[in-house]
């Protein structure tokens, strides 16, 4: 793709968009970076794309002059496709892509790309892990950390670069080709943003439209959406399963992680060998093996690796333990179905769960979560612009609180747990009504609890409490 002197124009002036802008830039491309936010509001590595890279920035009203320039328009995730500078570069015969694919078009090595509504992050890194750990050479980015685009520089023809994509990402992609695809689940998400379920299904499916026989996908057995899929893939398919033993595939039988393959059965790793909490995270692993097979590792490396593996950041992530209650952080739990894995994961407790939900709704029903919720929870501490919606609706599953900040929904949280409960920041909603992303909601978390298990070493809360991190 010859770059030098091309006009381009990337929206969106996040990580992605930034990132885009001074890829282009340094390989000749007359680059402009637009932002609704005006450039005063933008990041310090935004503002400086002017400067160092010659990218004009344009803040506000996009000028309709510019867009009869345009040759080339990279969009970023969090901007929708259909918006006006998108199908206007479109229709006159100007390219629209995404970060991925533009970065697809210049990468080197072998890819493996993994797409789901929950799981993604902690899958891609556990596939990460395992190949690092074998010894190749390894990039992670896309969806989770450093843009695609970041890595191109550093891959070689024997790099694999682990890909996790977003349905955002994938609506955006042309030739992009992962050498093994991963499906994980696809469940009711971003119903805010696609007009309905099949049509946020057909975005997830697009991962595979360009994979041959000579590729391998990946898919979950036990979910209605991915099934359907296996009939209709060029490439070859390896299934896993919790539900059920496959002929040929992973899944889970007992306590055990089983691959069978040609006829032959190999234990993989038990249940309880694993850190990772709940079954939803048994599927992650499972997906991890048939990535790390396809790719070549060996099985008792994988092991190794999945047994050392302590999860990611924001993922049920134990924080800290005060006066015998437990607080975890899943801020990453921005879908009800996420939030239901999260409930689902906490099955060996004898204590019940406070959980913190609540933020930007996407348009889905909270319903699903009312057995769970019956079954494990003692109280809502509902935060947010969701916070009517989800007390009408699960008002009579659970009693529920009002908190108007996350650090007085986590002191709500607390007064109302007992010794042996669980504090669960599962928020089933985005974060953008009142943090930067997911990341800035479990970090704030994450520091309440802490300076609270502070409080409580100094003797501030008056109960000798003690405390575990």
């Amino acid at each position: 793709m010859e770059l030098k002197g091309k006009k381009a124009l990337v929206l969106g002036a996040g990580k992605s968009g930034v990132s885009s802008a001074r890829f282009l830039a340094r390989r000749g491309a007359v680059v402009a970076l637009y932002d609704r936010k005006p450039v005063t509001e933008w990041t310090a590595d935004a503002a400086a794309l002017g400067e160092s890279f010659g990218v004009g920035l344009i803040g506000g009203e996009l000028p309709s002059w510019l867009l009869d320039q345009i040759e080339l328009l990279v969009i970023s995730p969090g901007v929708p496709t259909n918006s006006i500078p998108a199908r206007y570069v479109d229709r006159k015969d100007g390219e629209v892509i995404g970060e991925i694919e533009l970065a697809y078009r210049f990468l080197r090595g072998r890819i493996i790309a993994i797409t789901g509504s929950n799981g993604k992050t902690t899958t891609t890194s556990l596939i990460g892990k395992m190949l690092s750990d074998a010894g190749l050479h390894v990039l992670v980015g896309g969806n989770i950390g450093r843009p695609m685009i970041d890595l191109v520089e550093e891959a070689d023809s024997d790099t694999i670069t682990v890909v996790e994509a977003s349905s955002f990402q994938l609506e955006t992609i042309k030739t992009f080709h992962p050498n093994v695809a991963i499906c994980l689940n696809v469940t009711p998400n971003h119903l805010d943003r696609y007009p309905t379920f099949l049509d946020y299904a057909a975005a997830k499916h697009r991962i595979f439209m360009n994979q041959t026989a000579e590729d391998i996908a990946i898919l979950n057995a036990d979910n209605e959406i991915t099934l359907s899929w296996r009939s209709g893939l060029a490439a070859r398919r390896i299934m896993f399963s919790i539900r059920q033993e496959l002929d040929e595939g992973f899944f889970l039988r007992g306590r055990e992680l089983v691959m069978r393959e040609n006829g032959s059965e190999t234990v993989l790793i038990g249940r309880d060998d694993l850190f990772l909490r709940g079954l939803h995270n048994v599927e992650n692993v499972l997906a991890a093996f048939a990535a790390g097979r396809a790719a070549g590792v060996g099985l008792e490396a994988m092991s190794r690796s999945a047994a050392s593996f302590r999860g990611v950041e924001h993922r049920i992530e134990f924080v800290a333990e005060i006066a015998g209650v437990k607080f975890f952080n899943d801020s990453k739990a921005t879908s009800v179905d996420a939030t239901q894995k999260a409930l689902a994961a906490f099955d060996d407790e004898s204590g019940k769960i406070v959980l913190i939900m609540g933020g930007r709704g996407k348009n889905a029903p909270y319903e699903p979560l009312i057995p769970l919720i019956k079954e494990k929870v003692r109280r809502i501490v509902a935060i947010g612009e969701e916070a009517n919606k989800i007390s009408n609706e699960l008002a009579a599953a659970a009693e529920i609180t009002y908190a108007e900040s996350l650090d007085e929904a986590v002191a709500t949280a607390f007064s109302t747990a007992v010794c042996g409960d669980i504090v669960l920041l599962a928020p089933a909603c985005a974060s953008f009504d009142m943090f930067s992303s997911f990341e800035h909601r479990g970090e704030v978390f994450k520091a309440t609890v802490l300076e609270l298990a502070a409080n409580a070493e100094q003797g501030r809360l008056g109960n000798n409490a003690t405390v575990k991190r």
